[in-house]
Formats: structure tokens, C-alpha cells, sequence
């Protein structure tokens, strides 16, 4: 994909591989405002603006470097594209969310974020996260592990985090910040069984981390959108841990690519 860094912007030149609605609305983050076609995105203690012109993406940054690595701009996604195009469930959904990317955001940020978003809708984990960020750094910056461990479960409640909150509060008591990053070097198996090991993370929520977080597309997270999906185009089942493993071993290292197009593309049409 052709894209240039400009002191405080980032200029992409292909819109067929980058769209800010596929990428901001298809499930993986949630700190972002919609303004008009325009957005703004939240990641960690940085922000971007993303303004569309005629031919062109802007991305207005203090921290171009940062978002270039955020939106994975290196990755070329029309190979991808073409890869997951022989598969004829994915033919229509890669048309519908063709600029989708998969970000690589703050990976505390992503565990917490979706720790919060088990059996939530998107508003509501949107407001809740913007009261942490209140709570914590006035509304600045995501806050760290320090930050929540001053809080008590009684505050997660009243930020609105309900049965949440003391899953949250001990889940923060489980790991160490610092360790995440050492994580990357686990295998994913291993990596999801420790995942799904802390509190309020369950098969779903660790997929969604390991996809979001730790950049593994050897996973598909099945929440209701994907079961509902696999049960009109493959033999029906219930159970979403033999769902998942199904999908993973009919796209392989792709998975986590093909669950971005077919998530958004049925929930989309759902709603529609």
C-alpha cells in the first residue's frame, strides 16, 4: 500500500486498502469519535485524526511513527485479500470491509478494553472506558496498571462496570504491566491457556486479546455475530470452542484476518 510520513501526518494514497469506518467499526477497538466521515482514535497516551479527501487518507498525528506501526501500514493487505478471496464465504465480505486492518494497539489497553466488553454493546464499553480515562488521567490518556490498582471495586461499579467490576479488580492483581510484552514469545496455545486463566477472561475475550493485542492471526474469536454466521454456512453446531477450532483449521494463519471480514459483514448485514 502507498502511504507517506509527513512530519505531523501520515498521507495514505490507497483507499481500497485503508477505510477508517471498516477499521474503527469491525469490532477491535473501541476509543475512538466519529465525526462525519472523519475520525479521531485513541491509543495508549496518543491520539490521531483521520480526515478523508478525494483520493486521499489523512492521518494528523503528533506521533506519526506511532501510528504508522498502529494501523500496520507495512503489511500488504491486497495479498491477504487474494489469499482469503479462494474462499467463497469470504468473497463478498472482503468486498463489503475491504479497507479493514488489523491494529496493533497497547496491549494493556486491549486486555483491559475487552476484559470490559464480555456480554457488552459498543456504547457502553465506550462510555465506561472514557470514565476510567476520567477517573484516572482526566480523560488524557488510557490509564496504567498503577492508575486502576488505586481504584476499589466499589469505584468500578460506580464507573458502570456491574458484574465486571470484580473481575476487573482481580484480574489487575494477576499480572504485572511490565510482563506482557515478554508474553509475545509464549506460543499461542500456551499464551491463550495463561489468558484465559485471569479473571473475567474467558475463550472469546483471550482470542480477541491474542488477535488485537498480540498480533496472533492463528485465531478466531466466536462471539454471537460468527456463531450465527458458521451455523448458516457450515454444519450446524453449538458448541463455540469446536466453532472456533473448525474455523482456525479451515483458514489457518490466516483466521484472524477472515474473522475481521466475516464479523463485520454479518453483523453489518444483521443490522441492516
Amino acid at each position: 500500500m502507498k502511504y507517506e510520513i509527513l512530519k505531523n501526518k501520515i498521507i495514505i494514497h490507497s483507499k481500497e486498502d485503508f477505510n477508517p469506518q471498516h477499521i474503527l467499526e469491525c469490532g477491535q477497538i473501541f476509543a475512538y469519535e466519529k465525526n462525519g466521515v472523519n475520525y479521531r482514535v485513541y491509543s495508549a497516551a496518543y491520539s490521531a485524526e483521520i480526515i478523508e479527501r478525494e483520493k486521499c487518507y489523512e492521518i494528523i498525528t503528533e506521533r506519526p511513527s506511532y501510528f504508522e506501526n498502529f494501523f500496520d501500514l507495512d503489511t500488504d493487505y491486497s495479498d491477504i485479500k487474494r489469499k482469503l478471496s479462494s474462499f467463497e464465504i469470504l468473497k463478498k465480505p472482503i468486498e463489503f470491509g475491504h479497507g479493514i486492518r488489523i491494529l496493533k494497539n497497547d496491549l494493556f489497553e486491549v486486555l483491559v478494553s475487552f476484559i470490559i466488553s464480555a456480554n457488552n454493546n459498543i456504547k457502553r464499553i465506550q462510555k465506561i472506558i472514557n470514565a476510567l480515562k476520567q477517573e484516572c488521567t482526566g480523560g488524557k490518556a488510557f490509564p496504567s496498571q498503577q492508575q486502576l490498582l488505586r481504584l476499589s471495586v466499589e469505584d468500578f461499579y460506580r464507573i458502570g462496570l456491574g458484574y465486571r467490576a470484580p473481575q476487573l479488580y482481580k484480574a489487575l492483581r494477576q499480572f504485572d504491566e511490565s510482563e506482557l510484552a515478554s508474553w509475545r514469545n509464549l506460543p499461542t496455545k500456551e499464551l491463550r491457556t495463561k489468558l484465559i486463566s485471569l479473571s473475567g477472561v474467558g475463550p472469546k475475550v483471550a482470542d480477541c486479546v491474542l488477535l488485537f493485542g498480540f498480533s496472533r492471526k492463528d485465531v478466531f474469536p466466536v462471539d454471537t455475530w460468527i456463531n450465527k454466521m458458521y451455523n448458516l454456512y457450515f454444519p450446524p453446531l453449538s458448541d463455540r470452542e469446536k466453532i472456533r477450532n473448525n474455523l482456525v483449521s479451515t483458514f489457518g494463519d490466516l483466521s484472524g484476518y477472515a474473522q475481521q471480514y466475516l464479523f463485520y459483514y454479518q453483523r453489518s448485514s444483521e443490522k441492516e
